[in-house]
């Protein structure tokens, strides 16, 4: 079947590799979703995967408690690259090749992004994880999945989360709440719908960059989605 979406920028939270613990990895999530992403590798999917560090270290929580804002930021961007080395040996335990590329070059760890690495390294089918962030403090790896994505020139922005679309309220907590099934940047901006954090949403916006919020816990829902079956929401300049 011919994917709907070919090059993808995935953007995961670092708090959903948690589970059901308090903090850090859990290997089963990091099993499941390697095994969703090899899954659309093996059907042709150009994946680059962005993820957070809250699992470990968020900026601002540091911040909060009385840390430099700068330094906390470099100390989640550090995190985001424990995450990303853990779902890189996972992929490629579970037989796709990577790249982990960092907005901040750790050597031997992590290469310094590069837009034409990324992109070569997708051609060849390699899964690309870009880790640190924008290599910047003040942007959250929100910002850093939407400049990933325009840089490559990712058909589609997925943001992989715990519920399946953005509601007209938090899920969670209003029975009422109702699901969109499109909605246009405009509309979610005047909406003031929660779907990524501003700079991130404007960047999208800018260069056309359609965002599509799903549910990621729910196994086989990446493929689901490529393959062109609706099951979150889309955020685009152009409701379809």
């Amino acid at each position: 079947m011919k994917l709907k979406y070919q090059r993808i920028l995935l953007k995961l939270s670092g708090e959903s590799l948690m589970g059901d613990q308090a903090y850090g990895i859990s290997p089963e999530m990091l099993e499941a979703y390697a095994s969703d992403v090899v899954a659309a590798a093996k059907k042709g999917a150009q994946i680059a995967i962005v993820i957070g560090g809250g699992n470990i270290f968020r900026g601002l929580q540091g911040t909060a408690d009385g840390m430099d804002r700068v330094q906390g930021d470099y100390m989640g961007m550090l995190a985001t690259l424990i995450n990303s080395m853990a779902l890189q040996s996972e992929i490629e335990k579970q037989g796709i090749k990577t790249l982990l590329l960092g907005g901040l070059e750790v050597k031997p760890i992590a290469k310094a992004m590069s837009r034409r690495d990324a992109i070569e390294g997708l051609e060849e089918g390699k899964v690309v994880i870009i880790s640190g962030g924008t290599g910047n403090p003040f942007f959250t790896t929100d910002s850093a999945s939407a400049l990933r994505g325009v840089e490559i020139k990712a058909d589609i922005l997925l943001k992989g989360t715990r519920v399946d679309g953005v509601y007209t309220a938090d899920p969670e907590k209003d029975p009422k709440a109702t699901k969109y099934s499109t909605l246009s940047f405009d509309e979610a901006y005047e909406k003031n719908l929660k779907i990524m954090d501003l700079t991130a949403f404007t960047l999208c916006r800018e260069n056309d960059l359609p965002i599509y919020v799903f549910d990621m816990n729910q196994k086989g829902n990446l493929l689901r989605l490529l393959q062109g079956q609706n099951i979150g929401t889309l955020v685009s300049n152009n409701e379809l």
